[in-house]
């Protein structure tokens, strides 16, 4: 009862700051759009688009600081935590160096024949790079001020910082519109100050706050701490780098392939899909340290009881706003972009079942670390995501159209899902069967049951804003229904009910309401 409230409550402070934070991100795009234009877009979107892949990188690489922070909370050992900051903060030094150097050759190839952008926006778009490179450091250095304060469930920080970084994106949209200098060099430098800056205020804050962040290395030092951690972060690095490798890789080819009108159109796609996704990692974000302390504490039933849960509110919350957004999408761009780019419908529907896809094992990747043993699991996934890249390579050389791209990820979630089900059960004693039935099953009965009652309007009105507020209404309706009778399972219920009464109370307590 004591987690549930815990989840409870940090759930409902994430989702506060969502409530705030996508409006203005929404519209923040919006506006960068319109002030970059299509050609400028897409070409932020291959260079400084990495950018926005650090992020995943940075919360990735936080992941496995996190797990033994987490652990060891769960031990209740608070000198080993003192150890563990310590050995991350060298760790990941030394990762931003590694990282930097190879960021820097990389760019020597990127811009010497590979990339397609026009002459005159090339130096802009080095000088994007080079930003990218200066945030790139900062964001790695201070992964394990990030670990530290998710291993404390501190979500009123995170959410503070959230809406404060979403206030100064739409700033930065607002100078870039009005601007005399080069829009696009401005952009790129903005946005990666923006990413030191929030750093900064991170590792000031934690240092204040936490009695564990003391950087003193020759008094915290621990040999063998250090060597299972380097090996840890070091296959965690390996799974992060291999997504982040595809997924650029992707953009690089459907620049080399199609231009960056193409890959405008792939940026909106990233927007929609980002936006959508902050709704289920939020609750993840609350869910993942308790999934690990469970484990920390041999309470292994408890942990696969929260993964299993986790995987299936995950899902139910992405379905719940991707299921009106792909129906409506042509209508919501329209409304949203001025100029919507070639290919952005079809871009951003393929995405959101892509990433819907993902939801279904999201949580096992966080089990199967808990237990420590990720080396075989890591490799397999990295060979998978690696293998996509010749993959997509060869479809386009035989004239296939840039959707095909989308295609293959989706193909890539599949078979990732599948490695996923076998080394939980593997690592954590995760029952198949009980997976299918449980979460796939009454998943996708739910999707399938509230996607018709939702296309209802479909076939008798025309594209509006009123056809749009019928959509939503009905996906209200059919959401609660359908998640309370099919979705989740009696079990899953009886946990449902305490949080839910657990978050209304603490409303009223709070004087929030009534």
């Amino acid at each position: 009862m004591q987690a549930a409230n815990r989840v409870a409550k940090n759930t409902m402070i994430l989702y506060a700051r969502m409530v705030i934070t996508v409006g203005i991100s929404l519209y923040g795009t919006r506006l960068v759009l319109l002030a970059l234009g299509a050609g400028d877009f897409g070409v932020f979107n291959v260079v400084g688009g990495a950018i926005a892949m650090l992020t995943f990188l940075n919360a990735a690489m936080a992941s496995a600081t996190q797990r033994f922070m987490s652990y060891a909370q769960g031990e209740g050992n608070d000198k080993k935590q003192k150890n563990i900051f310590n050995v991350s903060v060298l760790l990941h030094f030394f990762i931003a160096i590694a990282v930097v150097l190879l960021l820097e050759v990389a760019g020597y190839v990127l811009f010497n024949g590979v990339l397609k952008i026009a002459p005159d926006r090339m130096e802009a778009a080095q000088l994007i790079y080079q930003f990218l490179i200066v945030s790139a450091f900062f964001t790695i250095i201070s992964v394990p001020y990030d670990a530290v304060i998710n291993a404390h469930e501190n979500m009123l920080f995170v959410a503070v910082l959230g809406i404060l970084e979403s206030i100064l994106k739409l700033a930065i949209a607002f100078f870039i519109t009005y601007t005399a200098f080069d829009k696009l060099a401005s952009y790129g430098f903005l946005m990666a100050s923006l990413a030191v800056l929030l750093l900064v205020i991170r590792r000031i804050y934690c240092h204040r706050k936490y009695e564990e962040v003391e950087v003193n290395i020759r008094k915290h030092f621990d040999k063998p701490l250090f060597k299972e951690m380097t090996s840890f972060a070091g296959w965690s690095l390996l799974g992060s780098a291999a997504s982040i490798v595809t997924m650029q890789g992707t953009t690089i080819i459907l620049n080399s392939f199609f231009g960056v009108l193409v890959n405008a159109a792939q940026g909106v796609s990233n927007q929609i899909s980002g936006q959508l996704m902050a709704f289920s990692n939020t609750m993840l974000k609350a869910l993942n340290p308790v999934i690990v302390k469970s484990e920390g504490s041999n309470n292994r039933k408890q942990m696969l009881t929260a993964s299993m849960f986790g995987n299936k509110l995950s899902y139910l919350l992405l379905a719940f706003f991707a299921i009106p957004v792909i129906i409506e999408m042509p209508y919501i761009l329209g409304v949203w972009l001025k100029n919507v780019p070639e290919y952005a419908v079809v871009f951003c529907r393929l995405s959101l079942i892509r990433l819907s896809l993902t939801q279904l094992t999201v949580t096992f990747s966080t089990a199967i670390g808990a237990t420590g043993d990720i080396k075989e699991y890591t490799i397999y996934r990295a060979i998978i995501f690696m293998f996509l890249l010749p993959c997509c390579y060869f479809i386009f050389t035989t004239g296939a159209p840039p959707a095909a791209i989308y295609v293959s990820l989706i193909m890539m979630v599949l078979v990732l899902l599948v490695v996923d089900v076998y080394y939980g059960h593997k690592r954590c004693g995760l029952s198949v069967e009980i997976f299918i039935k449980d979460v796939i099953i009454r998943c996708l009965n739910s999707t399938i049951l509230i996607s018709s009652i939702v296309s209802i309007p479909l076939f008798f009105m025309d594209a509006c804003f009123f056809r749009l507020f019928m959509v939503l209404c009905l996906n209200l309706i059919a959401f609660l229904t359908v998640t309370f009778t099919i979705g989740l399972s009696k079990t899953e219920k009886l946990i449902v009910y305490p949080v839910i009464k657990s978050g209304v109370n603490r409303l009223k307590k709070n004087k929030l309401w009534g």
